[in-house]
Order: C-alpha cells, then structure tokens, then sequence
C-alpha cells in the first residue's frame, strides 16, 4: 500500500533509511520479554479487552507481547515504514495499516489503544491531532508511554534536529478530553532486571 505525500518532516525521516535502520537495530526476544513484564502490569489495572491496536508499531514488539498476554484478543498496527510494516504482516493475526498515523482515518473503536515510544517523534504542531485519533479510536483504554518532561524540550536525537521532544503527553490530552480519568502510570528504568528506555506509561479510561 502505497503511502501518499507526507505533512511533516518527521514522517519523511521515519518512513525512509533512518527508519529502516531503526528497525533493524530494535529487534530480539529479551525486548519482547521486557514488554511483557512491563503489559503485565499495565493491563493488571484494566478489565475484558478484545481489540488492540497499535499506533507506531514498527516491527511488532510490543505487539508480540500483547499477543501472548491476549491470545484471544484481534490486534491492529498502524506503521509508517515499509520494512517495518512487512515484518508486521509476517505476524499472524495482526490487521496492518501501512501508513501514517496523521492520514489513518478508524472505521472502529479498540478496547485498548497503545502508542508507546512515536508521540516524542511527532511534529508538535500536530500533536492535538493525533490526540484526538487517539480519544476517537479508543472504546475505553489508551495507554501513552514515552519519555515525560514536565515542560515541552527538543532534544538532540542521533545527531538529528526537530526528531524528538518530550512533554507531558498524557497530561495535555487529560486537558483536552475532561471526561477521560488517569487509572494508572509508573515508570521503566533501563537498568530493571527486564529494561525499557526510561519511559513514562501512564494508563487512561474512558466512561463505558
């Protein structure tokens, strides 16, 4: 599936080599095991989930972890880059959408709605509108990891500009959707037994 002209630069530098080479280097079964130690918890504080979809979801992940602690559950990716998308497709049962997620238009609602470790390379000028997919597509949980700063900062990426910012994701679109309640966060330190990056998950509802 062909993917149409992009809005932002970052879409650019994701879909393109630095992508690919992004997706080859974070690949392994000790980061599937880290995610799900780390989906355990999370999920721990949520009821039935049937529908999953992932925002960003790169060669799977996270998806692969989700899928062993939901084997009944129906999953979906949302993923820029080509190679990465292909290596999605090569997991059964995963519905992938092989585009951005500024052009990705739901025609469902999910129980669980992830976006772990993309918010920080997302254009901030198009944050609101991804904040709102995100509120859209969820039935009831959206579950935010990335790196927190209480203050919106750009930070030098790889040697690359305007690549990555961190914010207080989570607490601006409890800002803008007054009815969503915060259930959960913790953070994940990558000198834990089972590592992350250093994120940030925060857990959020909305009214059934």
């Amino acid at each position: 599936m062909p993917v149409g002209d992009f809005k932002t630069e970052q879409e650019q530098f994701w879909e393109g080599s630095f992508g690919d080479e992004y997706s080859g280097r974070n690949q392994g079964a000790d980061w599937v095991a880290s995610n799900a130690i780390l989906f355990s918890k999370i999920l721990a504080r949520t009821k039935k989930i049937n529908s999953v979809i992932e925002f960003g979801a790169n060669v799977g992940l996270n998806l692969h972890a989700l899928k062993q602690l939901l084997p009944s559950a129906a999953f979906s990716a949302v993923e820029i880059n080509q190679a990465a998308a292909q290596a999605l497709e090569s997991i059964a049962g995963i519905k992938v959408h092989r585009q951005s997620i500024l052009d990705f238009v739901p025609e469902e609602e999910f129980d669980f709605v992830l976006i772990k470790g993309v918010l920080i390379h997302i254009s901030p000028d198009y944050l609101p509108k991804v904040y709102d997919l995100l509120y859209k597509t969820s039935r009831r949980y959206i579950c935010i990891a990335e790196y927190y700063n209480p203050s919106p900062v750009e930070v030098n990426y790889r040697g690359h500009r305007n690549r990555l910012f961190k914010r207080d994701f989570a607490g601006e679109i409890l800002d803008r959707f007054t009815n969503l309640t915060l259930v959960d966060y913790g953070f994940a330190y990558h000198r834990d037994r089972f590592p992350q990056d250093d994120i940030t998950w925060f857990l959020l509802e909305k009214p059934v």
